[in-house]
């Protein structure tokens, strides 16, 4: 497992993340965790000066389609199987700075 890794640092991102973890779960993420940025560690290590920059792996050829208007669900349609709209959208509760 990753030195770089602490339990009360995975907790915190939990917390953050509004998870709650079991000691248990919290074990086994921390070491879930360790055991990637380890993995991370070796392939940073790898010699690849030679190796050409790619941004996908398989040659892709038309992968763009053509922007074609459709029709689409009616606005009050959809909205009436919310919970709560205003103003023609969704509302949602807020979540940043409501701590609980």
């Amino acid at each position: 497992m990753s030195d770089r890794l602490t339990k009360e640092a995975v907790a915190k991102v939990a917390r953050l993340a509004r998870l709650e973890l079991t000691d248990d779960e919290l074990d086994r993420a921390t070491h879930q965790l360790g055991d990637m940025l380890d993995h991370f560690a070796d392939i940073d290590a790898l010699d690849l000066d030679d190796v050409a920059p790619m941004n996908q792996p398989y040659h892709l050829v038309n992968v763009m389609r053509d922007d074609v208007e459709r029709p689409t669900l009616d606005r009050d349609e959809v909205l009436a199987g919310s919970p709560e709209a205003e103003d023609g959208q969704f509302r949602v509760p807020p979540i940043i700075g409501s701590e609980g």
